[in-house]
């Protein structure tokens, strides 16, 4: 087993990351992430088991989902019991969502209006149950606006939810991972660890080849940087690593070993 120092205990693992891996075998999964010294995991899905029968395999392991998705359009169309009692059920005190519905390529000041007033209204209801919204911000909200973008258009009108920074798609988007988490050093409470092969190109559709995801540290991502940043700052409660290629059981022992080699 891989332990990780005291000073990393808020690193976790997007489940999303061994997608293909629970399809063939749930325990067996946990068994792996449980053989890299993870216990803190962001997911919202059962893969196939009874709620109960899941979190007893989380149990056995020491694990706990601390943060869950929730899609755009159930946050628009007020279906907060319904993410209340998800994320309740796993026990989680975030929750996040990792897309706004736009058409493709579409996304403007009306859609991030419209989205920031949506996740101003949802994590008002949130909070009130005594979770707390983030928004995942995916590339395309780093078009400009004004002296800005977008993003900033919604981080500055974010009244009652909070941010993820998910440092490959800020950096695909055309944006500095580590300047942006200096300009809102209170806005992100979650973070996205992954990063980005060298000389892949800057596209703010959102879209990407996953193949891109590369060890941490051996990318085009001030790793290390932001890293370093969020742990001074202290309000980031979870850095999840989040590697979605072919080869993420290999990688993600590397990237942990990187992690390690920053402390």
């Amino acid at each position: 087993m891989m332990f990780l120092p005291s000073v990393a205990q808020e690193i976790g693992i997007q489940l999303y990351s061994l997608r293909n891996q629970f399809k063939e075998d749930v325990p067996e999964t946990l068994d792996i992430i449980e053989s890299w010294g993870l216990t803190k995991l962001e997911g919202g899905d059962t893969y196939g088991m009874s709620m109960p029968e899941f979190k007893k395999e989380l149990v056995q392991r020491n694990m706990e989902v601390v943060s869950v998705g929730s899609g755009y359009d159930d946050l628009k169309n007020g279906n907060y019991d319904k993410i209340i009692e998800n994320a309740m059920a796993f026990g989680a005190k975030y929750v996040m969502c990792p897309w706004i519905t736009h058409e493709k390529n579409k996304f403007d000041l009306a859609k991030a209006k419209e989205a920031t007033a949506v996740f101003n209204r949802a994590g008002k209801a949130l909070k009130a149950a005594g979770l707390t919204l983030a928004y995942h911000a995916h590339g395309y909200e780093f078009k400009p606006y004004k002296e800005g973008t977008l993003f900033d258009y919604m981080a500055q009108n974010a009244e009652h939810f909070m941010f993820e920074m998910d440092v490959y798609w800020v950096q695909q988007g055309g944006e500095d991972p580590l300047a942006l988490l200096n300009r809102y050093p209170e806005k992100f409470v979650l973070m996205h660890l992954k990063d980005m092969e060298k000389g892949t190109p800057i596209d703010q559709s959102g879209h990407a080849d996953v193949e891109t995801n590369v060890v941490l540290g051996t990318g085009a991502v001030d790793i290390a940087g932001v890293v370093k940043r969020a742990r001074e700052l202290g309000i980031v409660e979870y850095m999840f690593i989040e590697d979605e290629c072919s080869r993420v059981v290999q990688q993600v022992p590397l990237s942990l070993k990187y992690l390690e080699g920053l402390d």
